[in-house]
C-alpha cells in the first residue's frame, strides 16, 4: 500500500476496478495477501523498515503457512505490487528480502528526489501561473496554438519553464485544481519534517543572499500573508465525506485518532490561503501546527504531519490561531538548494556552465532522508527476481523520468542479466492515480482525457508470473527518450513496444475542426497494438465529453492488431468541444472479460459556430420538454407526474435524498423541495402554452450554505442537472405508458 494504516483496501477500493480486485485475483487462480504495514495510521514511526518492507515480508511468510495448511504442502509463487509510495516499498522489499516473493509490479515510481521536491516546484509554478494556467491548458489541448508560453511575462515563463524541466507533464495542467488540493496536502504534510531536519532555511530563505526571499518578486510580497483568529467552528471528516467533498491525504487517513478534517474561522485574511500554516495559539492543542490545502469564504480544509496530529484531537472551536504562509512560500523554491548529483539530470538547470549549483546549497539533500523513511530504504536497483515498472506519461506526482532513472540503476546492478530480469512499461493517457468522477464534475468528464491503468497492472502481474513459473518473457520495454526532463515515445505501436494500444484520431482529416451548428462531421481512427501485446476489443466514442461514452464500435474481428473506425456526429449547439475515442486492448482477444483489458485515448478538438434553436421560455425559467401533441387525459398525466416527482428519491455519495411537494399545486404547476441539500433547494414545475403546444418548464432556486460554499458553483450546475434530468425521465415514462 502506498501508506500504512489500512488493510482492508480489496474491500473497500478507492478507485473504480482496480488492479487489486478479488475478482482479478481469484480468476487468476492466486489468493490476495493485505497488511496494514505493521501501523495503525499512515505515518512510518521510529523504524521505517517495519512498514517499508519487514511487516510485508513477515506477511507473505505467513500466508504461505495458512496456504499450505489450507491446501497442501507447497510454496506457493509470491508477487508484490504498489504504487507511488506502495513502489518505493514494492522496490524496498524485493531488494531487501531474497526468497520472500518472485517478482514485482512496482507502478508510479518515484527516486529518492522526489521528496519534496516535485511538489515543491509544481506549487511555485502554480502560484506564479494562477490565471494563466487555462490558456496554458488550451495551448497543449489537441487542436491548440502549441505554445503553452505564449502571453506569459517573465517570471511567469520561467516558472512554467522550470517545472516542465523538471518532469512535470504539460498535458497534466488540465487538472491543475486537484492537483492543488491534493499535492498542498502532500507536501505540507512533509513541512513537518523538513522544518525539524533543515530549520534555518526557513529564516535563511528572506533574509540570505541568493534565496529568493531575500530579494522577493512583487508577486512573492503581494501572496505573503500574516492574520490572527479564532476557531468557530470544527469540520470533521465526516461532515466532508457526506457532503461528496474531498479530504487531505492526511485527513482522510491519518489513523485511528479522529481530528478535524477543516475549521471555519472567524475571519480570515485576503489573499490565497492555500498552504497557510495555521498554528494553535491557546488551548489544548496550544503548539500545534497545521496547514490549510483548500479554503472558501472563512472555511479551511485540513493538513498535517506526523509531529502534530495525535495532539490535534484536542482542538476545540474558540482556541486562537495564528496564519501565516511564510513556510509554505519557502517551502516552493527549495529545490533549487537541493541540486544532487549528476545523475538526477532535471537538476542541470540548476548549475552553471562549470557545473557548480547556481544558488545556494543547503548542507544536507533530504530527499534520500524522505525515502528512506517511506519505505525503509532507497533504491539501489539490486535484486533477485522479475520486475515489471509500469510509469504514466501524464503523471503530476511521480514524474515519468524518474522511471528511466531507476532502469539506469538497475542496468547497473544486473549487467547482462538486465533484459532477462527487468522491464519498463510507460502508459499513455495516464496520470498518477485512476480518474474518478464526482457528481460536482464538469464537462469534459476527466475519463475522456485519462484511462484507467487497472488493466495493465493486471497484465503486467500475469505476466511477471509466467516469467518466473514458465519462462514466458513479457513484451519489450517501451521505446523512449528524455528530452529536457520530458519523456518522450515513439509515434506508432511498433516502434513504441509496450503492451498499450496506440490510437491516432481525426476529425474532418484534422486535429481540429471549425464547424457550425448541425453540419455533420466526420471522424476517423486508426487503432494498433505492440508486438506480442494482443489484440483490439473494444472502442468507444464520446463526442461530447460526458464520459460515458455512449456509442460503442461493433467490431467484427476482435482478434486484429488493426483496426481502422469511422464515425459521423452533429452538434446542436455551439461551444468547444474534445470528443474522445477510447480504445481497448486485451491479450487473449477476449471482449468479454473485465481484466487486463489496457486502454487509451484519442481526443480531437472541435469548435461549433452558430445559433442553435432558440428555446420559447418566460424569464426565469427553462424549457425542459415540449409537448407538442396534447393527450385526452393531460390533467390526469400532469397530476400523476406531480406525485411521481414528490414522492422520488435517490442515492447520491451513499446519502438518500427525497423530493417533496410543498406547493401549492394548480392544476398546472407546483413547487418541490429537495432535502436534505447543501443549503436550501427548491423547485417549481410548470406546463404553459407555447407556440409548438405546451411547453414544460423548470425554476430552480439552490442557495448552498455553510462549508459546501467550496463547492458552490459545481454543486449548482450539478442539482440542476439531476432535477431536470429527473423530470424528463419521469414525465417520458408516464407518456409511454399513456400510450
Amino acid at each position: 500500500m502506498p501508506i500504512s494504516g489500512n488493510e482492508n483496501l480489496a474491500q473497500k477500493p478507492d478507485y473504480p476496478e482496480p488492479s487489486y480486485s478479488l475478482d482479478f485475483v481469484f480468476d487468476s487462480g492466486a489468493y490476495f495477501v493485505e497488511s496494514n504495514l505493521g501501523r495503525k495510521d499512515m505515518f512510518p514511526g521510529d523504524d521505517p523498515t517495519i512498514a517499508g518492507y519487514r511487516t510485508s515480508a513477515a506477511v507473505a511468510k505467513y500466508s504461505r503457512v495458512l496456504a499450505s495448511e489450507m491446501y497442501w504442502s507447497h510454496r506457493p509463487y509470491g508477487y508484490a505490487w504498489g504504487g507511488s509510495g506502495g513502489a518505493f516499498k514494492t522496490i524496498s522489499c524485493i531488494e531487501n528480502k531474497v526468497g520472500v516473493w518472485d517478482g514485482v509490479v512496482p507502478f508510479v515510481p518515484g527516486s529518492p528526489m522526489s521528496m519534496i521536491n516535485v511538489f515543491s516546484v509544481q506549487a511555485h509554478a502554480m502560484r506564479v501561473l494562477k490565471d494563466k494556467i487555462p490558456a496554458i491548458i488550451d495551448a497543449v489541448e489537441p487542436g491548440g496554438s502549441g505554445d503553452m508560453y505564449a502571453d506569459l511575462n517573465e517570471e511567469e515563463r520561467e516558472a512554467l519553464t522550470e517545472v516542465t524541466r523538471m518532469g512535470f507533464p504539460p498535458r497534466a495542467w488540465f487538472n491543475y485544481r486537484r492537483i492543488a488540493f491534493g499535492y498542498t496536502g502532500v507536501l505540507t504534510t512533509l513541512l513537518d519534517q523538513m522544518i525539524k531536519w533543515d530549520p534555518t532555511y526557513f529564516e535563511d530563505f528572506w533574509k540570505e543572499p541568493g534565496y529568493l526571499g531575500a530579494n522577493p518578486p512583487q508577486s512573492l510580497l503581494d501572496a505573503r500573508i500574516k492574520h490572527d483568529t479564532t476557531i468557530s467552528k470544527l469540520i470533521m471528516p465526516d461532515d466532508i465525506r457526506k457532503m461528496g467533498g474531498s479530504l487531505s491525504i492526511s485527513a482522510g487517513q491519518a489513523g485511528n485518532i479522529t481530528v478535524p478534517a477543516g475549521f471555519v474561522l472567524e475571519s480570515v485574511p485576503e489573499g490565497d490561503l492555500q498552504g497557510v500554516s495555521i498554528f494553535l495559539k491557546s488551548g489544548e492543542a496550544e503548539g500545534c501546527v497545521v496547514y490549510a490545502v483548500a479554503a472558501f469564504d472563512n472555511t479551511v480544509m485540513l493538513a498535517y504531519g506526523e509531529e502534530n496530529y495525535r495532539s490535534l484531537a484536542a482542538v476545540k472551536a474558540g482556541d486562537k490561531v495564528h496564519i501565516d504562509n511564510s513556510n509554505y512560500l519557502a517551502a516552493q523554491t527549495y529545490h533549487r538548494h537541493q541540486v544532487p548529483s549528476p545523475e538526477y539530470y532535471v537538476w542541470d538547470q540548476f548549475r552553471g556552465t562549470d557545473g557548480k549549483p547556481l544558488y545556494p546549497q543547503r548542507p544536507e539533500i533530504l530527499g534520500p532522508r524522505y525515502a528512506y523513511m517511506g519505505a525503509g530504504s532507497v533504491q539501489t536497483g539490486k535484486f533477485e527476481g522479475k520486475m515489471i515498472v509500469v510509469a504514466m506519461l501524464m503523471d503530476e506526482a511521480a514524474y515519468p523520468w524518474q522511471a528511466d532513472w531507476y532502469r539506469s540503476k538497475v542496468k547497473a546492478a544486473l549487467g547482462e542479466k538486465f533484459e532477462d530480469n527487468y522491464r519498463l512499461w510507460f502508459i499513455d493517457r495516464a496520470m498518477h492515480t485512476p480518474p474518478v468522477v464526482t457528481q460536482f464534475d464538469t464537462r469534459p468528464i476527466i475519463t475522456t482525457r485519462i484511462i484507467n491503468y487497472g488493466g495493465v497492472l493486471q497484465q503486467a502481474l500475469r505476466d511477471v508470473s509466467a516469467w518466473v513459473e514458465k519462462g514466458v518473457a513479457p513484451p519489450a520495454s517501451t521505446t523512449y527518450k528524455v528530452v529536457d526532463g520530458q519523456v518522450e515515445v515513439p509515434p506508432t505501436a511498433v516502434e513504441r513496444k509496450g503492451v498499450q494500444p496506440v490510437v491516432t484520431v481525426t476529425v474532418n482529416g484534422g486535429e481540429r475542426a471549425d464547424v457550425k451548428v448541425g453540419k455533420k462531421i466526420k471522424f476517423s481512427a486508426v487503432i494498433e497494438t505492440p508486438p506480442d501485446a494482443g489484440s483490439v476489443v473494444g472502442v468507444e466514442w464520446d463526442f461530447e465529453g460526458a464520459g460515458d461514452y455512449p456509442v460503442t464500435e461493433q467490431l467484427k474481428d476482435t482478434k486484429s492488431n488493426h483496426v481502422k473506425v469511422k464515425a459521423t456526429y452533429t452538434f446542436s449547439e455551439s461551444g468547444t468541444y474534445f470528443p474522445a475515442i477510447r480504445v481497448t486492448s486485451q491479450r487473449q482477444g477476449d471482449p468479454q472479460t473485465r481484466h487486463a483489458r489496457i486502454q487509451n485515448i484519442g481526443r480531437v478538438r472541435v469548435v461549433v459556430s452558430g445559433k442553435e434553436k432558440q428555446k420559447q421560455e418566460p424569464e426565469g425559467k427553462e424549457l425542459i420538454f415540449e409537448l407538442k401533441e396534447i393527450p385526452d387525459n393531460f390533467q390526469k398525466i400532469v397530476n400523476k407526474f406531480f406525485d411521481t416527482i414528490g414522492q422520488h428519491t435517490t442515492v447520491v455519495q451513499g446519502r438518500e435524498i427525497s423530493t417533496n411537494e410543498i406547493g401549492p399545486r394548480t392544476e398546472r404547476s407546483t413547487k418541490f423541495q429537495v432535502i436534505p441539500s447543501p443549503g436550501e433547494t427548491f423547485y417549481t414545475i410548470s406546463f404553459e402554452d407555447i407556440k409548438s403546444g405546451i411547453g414544460v418548464f423548470a425554476e430552480i432556486e439552490i442557495e448552498v450554505k455553510g462549508s459546501y460554499k467550496l463547492m458552490a458553483k459545481t454543486i449548482k450546475k450539478m442539482t440542476s442537472k439531476m432535477i431536470i434530468e429527473n423530470a424528463i425521465e419521469t414525465l417520458n415514462k408516464i407518456l409511454k405508458e399513456n400510450e
